[in-house]
């Protein structure tokens, strides 16, 4: 019984050893995934707005794990330092970035175009014609023109290179003194500024013969991709645009002044009791900066969650503990870290590099909101000093003792009030009418807790609650 037992354990072994040997052609057939196309609008007017709108789009492509991101384009160009910031911006995309021309890539829409991998064409559209001239349309001065015509055909080619005569095209649309010529034919002569439809940038030249600009033509985006990936075999995410990215621009231009202004308001209200309006507007005028800088495609949402764990600490500081120092001065050191955080151009999946580039125009901001800060808070002391919310803000009656040890022969000991604000252990109480700062000696009360004063401990009155 015992070697029957043996030789049908020996003969389990061997089936399930068996069966892990069998060949992998069982196994079910790896299921290719899918390529991740991310597609982002470039329309109208190349400007700030187009700028937000591109590294948003690009940010949230890099999270979303996109492949490909395709830029839709149809611009009769603009300004030329959000055009260049944007071709930065293109650089931190680590996929392929392909864009079709969806009826013209003129001037800055060129410029964009040459900075992705491939460009394709709707079959009516145009390309070219990318001479700088001033916001107002005129020429720009003969000095200054080759100037930047010299920049602008370096960084075409720095772009450019590897591409075929995509190089060479671009220059031709950027300086009218550039001829153009591939072997014996002259594509743009000296005088002219190159242009092209969508059959002229397809035309093959040199041996081998290559396409002069484009990768391809394409009704649309659907059989573009269709063509390039195959049917059903790419997910397609669109970037939702939207009003918001025309108020960030106004927004951010006076970012330092909301700062100011939101942080001076958190001021008033720390130093009067409850929560009420200036709280409320403070919170509102820096949640505006974090929209802002969000739109912008600046600040994601962990600087919000490092501003409101910074809030916390204050308000533990001013409610539970004051007097600790550390929680309130970490809690306000969250508080302006967030704020430069938000305004800091931070790539996702970039290591963090603290550099003179990165943070010097958050830190200039906030700079600039602190001194608003500063100055504001001096005129509230120096002309409102008897404002409605002043009084609340000052102790009503002269203080007797700074020394930290309690005072012993102030008139008030003795004197029974009643709780105004919750104390923790701090708060307000009313005597006779009036509003003194407080202090418990031991634990906490709500508010209508009648006490009585013990003394007088630096600016406040030291209370205890009255035993019926």
């Amino acid at each position: 019984m015992f070697r029957q037992l043996i030789m049908f354990v020996v003969l389990l072994v061997a089936s399930l050893a068996g069966q892990a040997q069998e060949p992998a052609a069982t196994a079910a057939p790896a299921v290719t995934p899918k390529t991740v196309v991310y597609v982002i609008p470039v329309r109208d007017e190349i400007s700030t707005p187009t700028l937000y709108i591109l590294r948003r789009g690009l940010k949230e492509a890099i999270e979303r794990k996109a492949d490909v991101v395709l830029l839709d384009m149809d611009t009769p160009g603009g300004a030329l330092d959000k055009t260049f910031e944007i071709m930065e911006a293109l650089e931190k995309f680590p996929g392929l970035k392909l864009t079709y021309v969806n009826k013209e890539a003129m001037s800055a829409g060129a410029f964009i175009s040459a900075a992705t991998d491939e460009i394709y064409f709707a079959p009516s559209s145009v390309i070219g014609a990318a001479a700088p001239v001033l916001s107002t349309g005129g020429d720009v001065d003969k000095t200054m023109k080759q100037k930047i015509v010299s920049y602008l055909r370096a960084r075409v080619r720095a772009t450019s290179e590897g591409k075929g005569y995509r190089g060479q095209a671009i220059e031709a649309m950027i300086d009218e003194d550039f001829e153009f010529k591939i072997g014996d034919k002259v594509l743009k002569p000296k005088g002219e500024l190159l242009s092209l439809t969508a059959s002229e940038a397809m035309q093959p030249y040199g041996e081998p013969p290559q396409a002069l600009l484009g990768a391809g033509k394409a009704a649309d985006i659907a059989a573009l991709l269709a063509g390039k990936y195959g049917a059903g075999n790419y997910t397609v995410h669109q970037f939702e645009v939207t009003w918001s990215e025309k108020v960030a621009q106004y927004l951010n231009a006076i970012a330092p002044i909301l700062m100011g202004l939101g942080m001076l308001a958190l001021f008033v209200e720390f130093k009067t009791p409850g929560f009420g309006w200036p709280g409320i507007a403070g919170l509102v005028m820096l949640g505006v900066v974090f929209l802002g800088h969000y739109v912008a495609g600046f600040s994601g949402h962990e600087p919000v969650l490092l501003f409101a764990l910074g809030l916390l600490l204050i308000s533990v500081e001013l409610f539970f503990f004051p007097g600790l120092v550390v929680a309130g001065v970490t809690g306000a050191a969250m508080v302006l870290g967030s704020l430069v955080w938000a305004m800091a151009d931070i790539w996702p999946h970039e290591p963090i590099r603290f550099s003179r580039e990165l943070f010097l125009g958050p830190l200039q901001n906030l700079g600039l909101a602190l001194v608003i800060t500063a100055a504001l808070a001096a005129a509230l002391l120096r002309y409102l000093p008897r404002a409605w919310f002043w009084d609340k803000m000052v102790l009503a009656t002269a203080i007797a003792g700074t020394s930290g040890e309690p005072v012993t022969n102030d008139p008030l000991i003795g004197a029974v009030g009643v709780t105004v604000t919750p104390m923790f252990p701090s708060g307000e109480v009313a005597i006779d009418g009036r509003r003194y700062e407080a202090k418990l000696a031991l634990g906490h009360v709500a508010a209508g807790t009648p006490v009585v004063v013990l003394g007088r401990e630096g600016f406040a009155l030291l209370v205890e609650p009255k035993i019926s």
